[in-house]
């Protein structure tokens, strides 16, 4: 890209600041207990920063770890253990210079924890699902894909307070990125003497605005106030107490008798009574709910059925009947309000749908040519949730779409607890499985390296040549209008193979208590609690 239009990038970021909500209205006093408490509405499967994938253990991470900067309020990247930092002309070379800060244990953040960090999320034998995030910096990929070595990744402490970061291509949305779970640092010393470090309060490694304090597992996290945190002073909270609570209805409970103040996922049968007594608060998400297809399971290997199966979903009935939160249907993958080369254009809207809404018409061909005419002999399918009722109604939405439009009857429903949803998926042993994917920075690239052959989050086992060329191809590409052609051209081939079924664009809807002030909403999806605070009530 053109890297006067690479530092024109801190324009288009700002319209993250548009979306990101804080909880209430600014000028009540603070109440004399600064106790807040949250339901995550899961176990989180790991709170090791390299191994993590999904929105609750980041949302859990980030109160306790900061990296080199964080997500302010405004949308931004700001200044978080690096105070401050240097970017060569050609936008390839960021130095960054270290505060002084500390771990709970005492021991100082250095550069060499950030060294060590991320070149074991790209060290082969971690198998980060995200160490492609980290491809950015020079010679990850080759490191993590086994041909290349630790010493030629571009990240090298100059000494305890200076870090050095050499990229493949200039990346305009690399400071958002050092904010990333992937990129957090972490103490050698501790992970290396201790790899279950991350799973007891008194051995983690804690550099944030509080410190884990209790962890009863599948019950709650505590958490204190940091008092060792470099900008302590900006911490309100004293406590902040994360239940797991995964059954939606029983979340709205504890939210409406009091037993807790926040809460992220009311029940889909309560949207509209929670509306009409304007308890329910809803943003936008840069995000997609899909369905994801097993491409070398019998008969979802064959591209016809997947495409029949997508085709067949009729969106707008499930959005307005179903989910009822004002949820867009969704005909591709990249959500609106992703920018595109131009300024003022959106990436969706120049790159189009690449289905009709409910095309049964379509699928009910396409089935056919696969040899399931009418759904006849259509083997056994089973679709795969993570345990909630939000899933489960929409997954028997689908279910009869599937059997009115298409004579598909043999079409099972199976949930699994969090940890072990995702472990399935990982590991192929499914047909078609729920999944989400929120934007990790404001680029189409997020919704588009994951898919490559082999990637950690591509749970697909699809792969093309192609797409694969192309995405490394964009990611190097130094004109704009050149690198987001190439990413239309990517979502291109995952379409034409089609190995997800796009269902509707993400809205977020929670609920919070009226005293609760300064949360941070992202539209990238965690919750920051960092400036949070209790209103007198």
């Amino acid at each position: 890209m053109n890297w006067r239009k690479v530092l024109a990038f801190g324009l288009v970021i700002a319209l993250i600041a548009t979306l990101g909500l804080a909880c209430a209205k600014k000028g009540p006093k603070a109440a004399a207990e600064q106790v807040l408490r949250y339901n995550l509405g899961t176990e989180p499967e790991t709170l090791d920063p390299a191994k993590m994938t999904g929105i609750p253990e980041f949302t859990a991470l980030m109160q306790f770890m900061e990296g080199l900067t964080r997500i302010g309020t405004n949308g931004n990247p700001e200044p978080g253990i690096a105070k401050s930092w240097e970017i060569s002309p050609d936008g390839t070379k960021y130095t960054f210079h270290l505060r002084d800060a500390v771990w709970t244990s005492g021991e100082p953040v250095t550069a060499y924890d950030f060294e060590f960090a991320w070149k074991r999320a790209l060290d082969p034998a971690t198998a980060a699902d995200y160490a492609y995030q980290l491809y950015y910096i020079k010679g990850g990929q080759a490191f993590n894909e086994g041909k290349g070595t630790a010493d030629e990744v571009g990240v090298k402490a100059k000494d305890a307070k200076t870090l050095e970061v050499t990229l493949e291509a200039p990346t305009p949305y690399f400071l958002s990125l050092t904010a990333f779970q992937t990129y957090m640092p972490l103490p050698k010393s501790l992970v290396e003497s201790n790899p279950d470090w991350w799973t007891k309060p008194e051995t983690m490694a804690c550099n944030g605005p509080f410190k884990v304090t209790v962890w009863d597992h599948h019950s709650k996290l505590e958490y204190a106030k940091n008092d060792k945190y470099w900008d302590a002073k900006s911490v309100k909270l004293s406590k902040l107490i994360y239940y797991m609570i995964e059954e939606s209805s029983t979340e709205l409970t504890m939210f409406e008798t009091g037993e807790i103040d926040f809460a992220d996922n009311p029940p889909l049968p309560d949207i509209d009574r929670l509306k009409a007594e304007g308890k329910l608060k809803i943003s936008t998400l840069l995000g997609t709910y899909y369905y994801l297809f097993q491409c070398q399971k019998v008969p979802i290997n064959d591209a016809r059925v997947r495409k029949a199966l997508t085709y067949a979903i009729d969106r707008q009935s499930l959005v307005t009947n179903v989910t009822k939160g004002g949820q867009v249907p969704a005909t591709a993958f990249v959500p609106p309000q992703v920018p595109d080369a131009k300024p003022g254009k959106d990436f969706r809207t120049v790159g189009g749908e690449y289905f009709k809404d409910n095309d049964v018409a379509t699928a009910q061909k396409l089935l056919a040519e696969a040899g399931y005419p009418g759904g006849a002999n259509f083997p056994p399918v089973e679709i795969l949730y993570n345990t909630s009722e939000a899933h489960k109604a929409i997954a028997e939405a689908i279910q009869e779409m599937w059997k009115k439009s298409l004579g598909i009857t043999g079409v099972t429903l199976t949930n699994q607890e969090w940890g072990v949803y995702l472990a399935t998926r990982d590991q192929g042993t499914y047909q078609i499985a729920r999944a989400g994917w929120l934007g990790d920075y404001l680029d189409p690239m997020t919704f588009l390296d994951m898919w490559v052959t082999g990637g950690g989050n591509n749970n697909t086992f699809w792969g093309d040549a192609e797409y694969d060329r192309l995405v490394e191809e964009a990611k190097k590409t130094l004109n704009n209008e050149e690198r987001f052609a190439k990413m239309h051209k990517i979502e291109d081939i995952l379409f034409r193979d089609n190995p997800i079924a796009p269902i509707y664009y993400y809205v977020d809807l929670w609920l919070c208590k009226d005293y609760v002030q300064g949360i941070y909403k992202s539209p990238l999806g965690p919750t920051d609690f960092k400036w949070a605070w209790i209103a007198e009530h």
